[in-house]
């Protein structure tokens, strides 16, 4: 009978401790989870900003693409005989022959 009560003494003393453990093994997930909850926030609210990024520099790179394709275009047209000709009229003043130049008065 001795023994019984000592089995008995040792399972109450086991209780407490095991409800001990529990609460602190929850505790420590609920951090956990806490943290890690927090931490992805974090990282979504970063890659909303990357993404923001990404749409801004999208975009100049088409703006400078059109650009490229503008000034690939302005390349050829200087190669031509009408560019030359409004170059020349333009800085210097020159006219081909038979061309009536009117100047407006002021």
């Amino acid at each position: 009978m001795a023994m019984n009560r000592e089995k008995v003494r040792r399972r109450k003393k086991r209780g407490p401790n095991n409800k001990t453990g529990m609460i602190l093994i929850s505790i420590v997930l609920i951090l956990v989870f806490l943290v890690t909850m927090f931490r992805v926030i974090t990282l979504r609210n970063t890659q909303k900003t990357y993404d923001e990024k990404e749409e801004y520099y999208n975009q100049l790179v088409e703006e400078e693409k059109k650009r490229s394709e503008d000034l690939v275009e302005f390349e050829k047209y200087t190669q031509t005989n009408a560019y030359i000709e409004e170059v020349a009229k333009e800085k210097f003043g020159l006219v081909k022959d038979g061309e009536i130049i009117f100047v407006a008065e002021e």
